[in-house]
C-alpha cells in the first residue's frame, strides 16, 4: 500500500502596509547619515572662509564624523540589543538633531569638530537600529533580501 503525504509549506508572513510605512520612516535616518557624510564637502569652502581652520582642523572637520560612525557602529548595535532597537533609534535621532544644531551654530573650528564627533556617534546609533528594525519588520526572507538590494534566484527557496 502506498500512501502519499502532502507536505504543506510553512506559512509565510508577508509584510503589510504598516511595515512598508515603517520602512519609509526608517529610510529617513539612513538618508541623513549618508547625506551628512558628503554634504560637508559642499560647505567646506564657506566654512574655511568663516572659521579660518588650520589644515589639520580641516582634516578633523571632514574626517571626524566618518571615524566615529565607523568606530562605534558595532558598539551601538550591541547597545541596541540591550536597550532596545527602537529606543536606541530615538536616542540617536535626538542626538543627531541636537548635534546638528550645535554644528550649525559653531563659532570656531574646535566647536565644529566636537559637534561632528557627536554627529558621528549619533549616526552610529542610527545605522544598526534601522537595519535591525527592518529585519524584524520583514520576516519573510525573499522580501528582506529584495529590500537589502540582493537578488534572489527564483529557483532558490529562501526561508
Amino acid at each position: 500500500m502506498s500512501t502519499t503525504t502532502t507536505e504543506t509549506a510553512p506559512a509565510v508572513d508577508r509584510a503589510g502596509r504598516r511595515a512598508w510605512l515603517g520602512l519609509a520612516m526608517l529610510a529617513l535616518p539612513t538618508l541623513l547619515v549618508g547625506l551628512d557624510m558628503n554634504v560637508l564637502f559642499l560647505a567646506l569652502p564657506r566654512l574655511t572662509a568663516d572659521l579660518q581652520p588650520s589644515g589639520t582642523e580641516q582634516l578633523w572637520i571632514t574626517d571626524s564624523y566618518g571615524f566615529m560612525t565607523a568606530g562605534f557602529v558595532i558598539t551601538m548595535g550591541t547597545l541596541g540589543d540591550r536597550l532596545g532597537r527602537r529606543r536606541l533609534l530615538l536616542i540617536g535621532a535626538a542626538g543627531f538633531g541636537a548635534a546638528s544644531v550645535l554644528a550649525a551654530f559653531s563659532t570656531g573650528a574646535t566647536m565644529l569638530i566636537a559637534a561632528r564627533l557627536l554627529l558621528g556617534l549619533a549616526g552610529a546609533a542610527l545605522m544598526p537600529s534601522t537595519l535591525a528594525l527592518i529585519t524584524s519588520m520583514f520576516a519573510e526572507g525573499r522580501q528582506r533580501f529584495l529590500l537589502q538590494g540582493w537578488t534572489v534566484d527564483s529557483a532558490t527557496a529562501v526561508r
